[in-house]
């Protein structure tokens, strides 16, 4: 009988003893060891810094790029009352230039810029002065190679009087008729335009055609 509540005994304190070791199992990882729920916030949280350092960056860089692209660089030279480099906001006229370079001088060929016309950064603005035959200097927007392609043919859409008689058979009248229909009718669609000119015919295009642009 003695040997059989002995037993007993020894089972109740190996049944304690194993109990024991599964609780303290069971609060080692209840305690010690991060749950799935943590273990998402902190990858949520890290992903949401990387996002946000990410986006800062892009920021910057775009900030960075606006800034550039918002200002325009020109040289403005001729008859001006102040000739020089200026700065001036992306989109701005001839007319803006001239006028941050103090305006036009009393000599100043008006005819010789076309004051409505869009600013090009580096471009270069020369303003001619009365009695002067010179071409205008107007703002590029091709490489070199193709300005040189089109250096011969004139732009009737942007020409001056004074660059439109550069063209063999324009006079000063003809020009004039150009100038006067291209402000009533806006700009030249295509060079066959022309035509729609008074005092110029199918004959008078075909030695024009090769020697005028519209862009």
């Amino acid at each position: 009988m003695d040997h059989i509540l002995t037993e007993i005994k020894n089972k109740k304190f190996l049944l304690v003893g194993l109990g024991g070791v599964i609780f303290l199992f069971l609060a080692y990882f209840s305690f010690f060891q991060p749950t799935k729920e943590q273990d998402d916030l902190l990858l949520t949280s890290s992903s949401n810094q990387v996002v946000e350092q990410t986006e800062v960056l892009t920021s910057d860089r775009s900030l960075s790029s606006e800034s550039e692209q918002d200002v325009l660089v020109v040289d403005v030279k001729g008859a001006v009352k102040k000739e020089g480099v200026y700065q001036l906001p992306a989109g701005s006229r001839v007319n803006d230039a001239i006028k941050a370079a103090g305006g036009l001088t009393e000599l100043a060929d008006k005819k010789s810029v076309n004051l409505a016309q869009k600013l090009t950064d580096a471009s270069v603005i020369y303003v001619a002065s009365q009695g002067e035959n010179i071409s205008v200097i107007t703002p590029q927007t091709k490489t070199d190679e193709e300005s040189q392609l089109a250096s011969s043919k004139v732009n009737i859409n942007q020409a001056s009087l004074s660059d439109l008689q550069t063209i063999s058979g324009i006079g000063a009248k003809r020009a004039q008729d150009i100038i006067d229909y291209r402000e009533s009718n806006g700009s030249f669609q295509t060079v066959d335009d022309l035509k729609k000119v008074s005092g110029i015919g199918e004959k008078t295009f075909e030695k024009l055609r090769e020697l005028i642009s519209v862009d």
